[in-house]
């Protein structure tokens, strides 16, 4: 958020908080929950765009309709060829697309796999902007009652987590994911870090801070401490592989640490050097996400991380 219209919202929500705490931490929410514009910015993203979506337009193209109104929106590769075959879903970050991840879903579909990617509302070709974690669980439910169970999951930074949310049913309503294998790529292992990152940046106080986590416990009927995708993989009795840069700027190394120390069915694979969005590109991590759909995961040895020493920044994902 530019610095003039940071110092707009932060006196909005001074005055705002001053008055009505509640109203505060909902309008703050309504604000966490706004998704960027589509439009690519910079001429690196117009070019990958562009072609991504030339390489999306052979793809099969379904949309879901979700509660509320919204919409998702499903890319298909590989798909409607007899007999059986490995069905991969593919989900994308915050302000991100399917445009972005076709490297990714190359890779995938090269093996004569059936590839699913979906824009998740306020994305893509979904449209809208707004997006929360309960309207991102409800797309995968969304992809799964459509094509049927998924052998594998792969997912980039805010998808990941929501994968990893899905695969341990914490949403009380929707049925739990049932992936055989789960990748999660420079993703959060849970979410408290970020609404207290996003209060610092826009100044709310501990009422108006209460208020606005509480929407996320109105909405989904779970408390914010619950999506814990950290803790969560440690229940889950499935392989999974965790892909990291140390140098992510936007969501900290030490989620991944918290994954590769959950149980033993977790392979952490660094990917050093690309960062928190090139890393989805990157030709070693391709090869490590194949390897990894190829043959069973070896789990690495590494630290448990408690969640008070994970950095409280808002991320772009």
């Amino acid at each position: 958020m530019p610095n003039f219209a940071l110092k707009v919202t932060r006196l909005g929500f001074s005055l705002l908080q001053a008055v009505s705490p509640l109203l505060a931490g909902k309008t703050a929410f309504r604000l966490f929950c706004l998704t960027p514009s589509a439009k690519p910015k910079g001429a690196k993203a117009r070019a990958a765009h562009a072609a991504g979506r030339v390489f999306l337009q052979s793809a099969e193209r379904i949309e879901f309709r979700l509660a509320g109104g919204r919409r998702a929106h499903a890319y298909r590769i590989n798909g409607g060829a007899a007999g059986r075959r490995q069905r991969y879903l593919v989900t994308h970050g915050w302000g991100s697309s399917m445009e972005y991840m076709t490297d990714l879903i190359g890779a995938l579909a090269a093996s004569g796999a059936e590839v699913i990617g979906v824009d998740f509302p306020g994305h893509g070709r979904a449209g809208g902007r707004f997006l929360h974690m309960g309207l991102a669980v409800e797309t995968i439910a969304a992809a799964e009652a459509r094509f049927g169970p998924f052998d594998a999951t792969v997912g980039h930074s805010f998808g990941g987590a929501a994968l990893m949310v899905s695969a341990a049913g914490l949403l009380p309503e929707i049925e739990a994911l049932s992936a055989g294998k789960i990748v999660t790529i420079g993703s959060p292992s849970e979410m408290k870090w970020l609404f207290a990152g996003f209060g610092r940046m826009v100044g709310l106080e501990r009422a108006a801070q209460a208020a606005l986590e509480g929407e996320v416990h109105r909405l989904t009927g779970r408390r914010l401490e619950d999506f814990d995708a950290g803790e969560a993989a440690a229940t889950m009795a499935r392989p999974m592989l965790v892909i990291h840069a140390e140098d992510d700027k936007e969501v900290s190394a030490n989620h991944a640490r918290r994954y590769a120390a959950s149980g033993r069915s977790v392979r952490l694979f660094w990917a050093n050097g690309f960062g928190h969005r090139r890393i989805v590109s990157a030709e070693p991590v391709l090869a490590e996400i194949q390897r990894f759909l190829a043959d069973d995961p070896i789990k690495n040895d590494a630290e448990i991380i408690p969640l008070f020493e994970l950095p409280g920044k808002r991320a772009s994902f």
